[in-house]
Order: structure tokens, then sequence, then C-alpha cells
């Protein structure tokens, strides 16, 4: 589907709505709770960039039964507290119809069950962590869970020969927590046996003592499941512990961002992670998405802007079905809404699990950047 049959689809629905909304009414509230601030911005970064672009596509064209969309977003900078207040912000104070976000899981698990109480759809863009819609049933989210994408990049780290693995987590998030989980059920199912399981916190600046035993163990690969900067502090403490290349290290979702290769440099060469989308899918849509990010923001999109930018057009389609200013409603829409963008086909499951994406990619870091493993 084009961005014109996108135009035309939102078009169509808001004529049928015509009666329901009267034209040029007042902005629909839509709230946002992302990382805007502290270590772990780049991922919040991203999403509101992908959120913005989106959203000026679709007040472009003025076909939400005659409503623009207004985005509230306020900064949990990584915090669970501060996405609390955010939320009961955002639903009190703005009157948000719906709420995207927040960015991590560890935000959701407290954040979420503000929404759900108030029976406000709440929508993770970056929520891959186990568990995140059992919360309730006003929580949804768009990102593929770690269990449908980190056994893609196992699977080919097997394939290059891999027999013998490592793992390494941060103890201290959800994200990291369960992406641990998944990377132990996947490499028991695999076959592949696990050397050593070792833990750190995610503020740790120290890895050499973890580092020094899995080296002494010769591993074929290392599995890491934490945020971007403690995985950059690992592979730095890995490259001067004397790791070599013939060590595959294998990253979760916290490590596909463009900011591992920033940090790490040359020492992130060789680290690979399987992802829902890459910058250079050959697709018209992915090709004008990245195009306009680029002519707007002056660099690249990352994942987490792409699936925030397919997000706030699955959220106005939904807005638009329902009638604009219905929660209740909306949330019936998000279970109903289908989506052709960026990532691919979306459509919700009974869950509010987005279905299952064949096109997870695997991607290895080089030079600095991502690209196609090969």
């Amino acid at each position: 589907m084009t961005l014109f049959a996108r135009a035309a689809t939102l078009a169509g629905l808001a004529a049928m709505l015509a009666t329901t909304c009267p034209a040029r009414a007042q902005d629909i509230p839509v709230g946002a709770i992302e990382i805007l601030s502290g270590p772990n911005s780049a991922y919040g970064v991203a999403i509101r960039a992908g959120l913005e672009l989106a959203l000026d596509q679709i007040n472009k064209t003025d076909v939400i039964a005659g409503h623009k969309i207004k985005l509230f977003v306020e900064d949990s900078a990584g915090s669970k507290d501060q996405a609390v207040n955010a939320a009961r912000l955002l639903i009190g104070r703005d009157k948000v119809v719906a709420i995207i976000g927040p960015t991590l899981s560890t935000e959701m698990f407290a954040a979420g069950p503000v929404a759900n109480e108030r029976h406000v759809p709440i929508i993770g863009t970056s929520t891959t962590a186990n568990g995140i819609t059992e919360i309730g049933p006003y929580v949804f989210r768009t990102s593929l869970p770690e269990a449908d994408v980190i056994p893609v990049a196992f699977a080919r780290a097997q394939a290059r020969g891999a027999k013998t693995i490592a793992l390494l987590y941060a103890n201290d998030d959800a994200v990291s927590k369960s992406g641990f989980e998944v990377m132990k059920a996947t490499a028991t199912k695999l076959g592949l046996k696990i050397l050593a399981t070792e833990s750190f916190g995610s503020k740790d600046s120290d890895f050499s003592a973890q580092l020094t035993k899995i080296r002494s163990l010769d591993p074929d690969a290392v599995g890491i499941a934490a945020l971007v900067e403690p995985v950059s502090g690992v592979l730095l403490a890995a490259r001067d512990l004397g790791f070599g290349p013939k060590t595959l290290f294998i990253g979760g979702n916290g490590a596909n961002s463009p900011k591992l290769g920033q940090i790490a440099g040359p020492a992130a060469d060789g680290l690979i992670v399987a992802s829902p989308w890459f910058i250079a899918k050959p697709d018209p849509l992915n090709t004008r998405f990245v195009a306009d990010f680029r002519a707007r923001y002056n660099k690249d999109p990352d994942q987490f802007a792409a699936q925030a930018y397919d997000t706030m057009f699955i959220v106005a389609e939904a807005i638009t079905r329902a009638g604009a200013s219905d929660p209740e409603k909306i949330r019936t829409a998000l279970l109903a809404t289908t989506h052709d963008g960026v990532m691919g086909p979306f459509r919700s499951t009974d869950a509010r699990d987005p279905a299952e994406n064949k096109g997870v990619v695997v991607l290895q870091m080089t030079n600095g950047a991502f690209a196609i493993a090969p």
C-alpha cells in the first residue's frame, strides 16, 4: 500500500464517520511516553522522531473525520516512577485517547497498569519483553517480542558453526532479563551447549571478571542481553581482554541501535542481531520513509524510528474507525486494524501482540554500522 493509497483509505473511513465527528473540531489528543534524556535516550529520541514524521503526514491530509491529532510527549528519562507520573498526567490533564510507549519494557510494567485501570489503550513500540500484553486488555504492542527475533540470530550463529555459547545479561531490567530467558531457551532448543551464564548491573562499567571466566572456556559464541550502553561496555572490555574474531557476539533487541557503533567503535564489529526492519529494505514505502526521515532530520532512521512511524499510522487508522474520541472504541478498533507499513504487514492478535513478521533479517555490525549479515 502506497502512502497515497493509505491516505485514500483514511479518507474513505473519515467519510463514513463524517456524521459522527463534525469537521474542524478540536484536535484529538494522543500521548507518548519516551526516554528523551539520560543514557538510554537514543531509543526515545528515535521513537519521537518517527512519531512526529508520521503525524505530519497524517495531519497534512486532514482525513480523520475533519480532525487533526495533537501529540503530547512526556519524558520518562528511563524511570519507572516518571513513566507512571507521565501516564497519569497524559490521562488526567491532557485527556488523551491513547498512549504510545513507554520506551522500555520495565517502564511498561509500571505505567501499563495505570492506563489499563483507566481504560485508555497504551501501545508499546519497543517493548519486547515477555508478558507485556498480559498486563491487561488495554495494553498493546507493535514491536515483535524477543521470542520471535532472537532465535533467528541464534540459528544464524549455529549455521556458522557455533556449538557452544556463553550468556551475559543485565539482571536489573525487564527487557534484558526476558531477553536472557529467550536466549537460554533458544540455545537449549537448538542444542547449543551453554558453558557459562554471567550477569551484571545495567550501570556497571567493569565486566572483566565475567569476561575473563568466559574467555577461559573458549565458547564459539557469546550472547548479550542488555541495552546498548552496557553491551558497548562488554564489547570494549572483550576486545581489551583479547577476544578474537573467532568468537561470535550476538545481541538482543537492545543492541540494535546505531549508538552501538558510535560507542564501541571497532570493538563492535562482527556482532550480529536479528531485526524486523532494515534501512536498505527495497520496498517503496520504506524507501520513501527513509528519504523523508533523512530530509527532515539529516540522519538515518533506525528500527525504533521505523516502528514508531508505523505505529502512529496504526493509531490514526484506529481513531478514524472508532469515531475519534472514545478510548473504548479505539481499543476495539486497534484489534481490527491492519496496516501495510515500513515494517511490513501488521495486524494485532487477539492477545494484542503483533502477528508474526516473517521478514526478520540478521544484521552484522561492520565499520561502525549495521549491514545485512553474510
